[in-house]
């Protein structure tokens, strides 16, 4: 099937500055961080600042939503960059599609506060949603790539901590294995435009900081799934990342979760992010609002 003109165009661009070990963490960050912000969001998107038990955030809705229930967004960024502010798009769209207000979380990062920093913070969030009086089966939670990797770490922690479980779980383009040892790895090599096995090498080795790489809260695809809740799991088919959703996703419908595997044809890693000029990450946007109306 021929890619659409705004597929293309993305594409080029990304391949236009591919990863290199040669740039630092600071680079890197600066890299990332022009580029979100200036998204242009949906019409009536209100943002505004919050600390969720120490966890700078956002509260990221759109009118007409339902701010008794709440989508737990969380950002991407290999753990060592990312933002609310730089990810305000995909959570506004979320909360569009759902009917959900989303809180967007930014979470502490590595080097600088390697792991558990981040998943503690996610799991501080979630409490604090709980504690101001927000209903466990009103929540969902969803994140892309390292949030991704975090909202399938959240499950676990939840369930071992005997804390209620949130109503779904949206994994998105999310890195589950921080052993890198997915086929895809090398199988995907070529076709995808964002991720190397090398630079996911990296970016695992600062957040773990010696931490065993097969720890469930850092890599949720070595888990216990059963008793989790329904979860929607999207990924696109060019990823290098494609194996760590695939894996995750059989793994938990082996241990009798209902979830729901979603790979898109010929998406690259993170593609929600590009809603205002690509359809198909619209129509995966569209696809987490409904799974979210059919938990309710």
């Amino acid at each position: 099937m021929a890619t659409s003109p705004a597929l293309e165009q993305i594409l080029a661009a990304k391949r236009a500055d591919p990863y290199s070990d040669e740039k630092t963490i600071e680079e890197l960050r600066a890299n990332h961080k022009a580029g979100g912000a200036a998204i242009p969001l949906p019409d009536g998107t209100t943002f505004e600042t919050v600390n969720a038990s120490g966890v700078p955030s956002e509260w990221i809705q759109v009118p007409g939503v339902d701010t008794d229930r709440v989508f737990l967004f969380i950002h991407g960024g290999g753990y060592y960059r990312g933002s609310a502010a730089a990810t305000r798009s995909a959570a506004s769209g979320i909360s569009k599609a759902s009917g959900m207000r989303c809180l967007s979380i930014d979470y502490r990062l590595a080097p600088e506060d390697p792991f558990p920093a981040a998943i503690d913070d996610t799991y501080a969030a979630y409490k604090w949603l709980l504690d101001r009086g927000i209903a466990a089966s009103n929540i969902v939670v969803g994140g892309i790539s390292a949030g991704g990797g975090l909202t399938c770490a959240l499950l676990l922690k939840l369930k071992d901590q005997g804390d209620p479980l949130p109503a779904g779980a949206v994994p998105m383009s999310a890195w589950t294995d921080l052993t890198q040892s997915g086929d895809t790895m090398q199988t995907n090599a070529e076709s995808d435009p964002v991720i190397c096995k090398a630079y996911l090498d990296r970016m695992a080795g600062l957040y773990l900081n010696g931490a065993d790489s097969k720890t469930p809260l850092a890599s949720p695809l070595y888990g216990d799934f059963k008793g989790l809740p329904p979860m929607l799991v999207q990924v696109g088919t060019t990823e290098s990342m494609y194996d760590d959703s695939r894996r995750y996703a059989e793994a938990a419908q082996a241990a009798g979760v209902d979830a729901t595997f979603e790979p898109w044809d010929d998406m690259f890693h993170g593609w929600h992010s590009s809603a205002h000029v690509l359809d198909e990450a619209q129509q995966a946007i569209d696809s987490i609002g409904r799974f979210c109306r059919s938990l309710f």
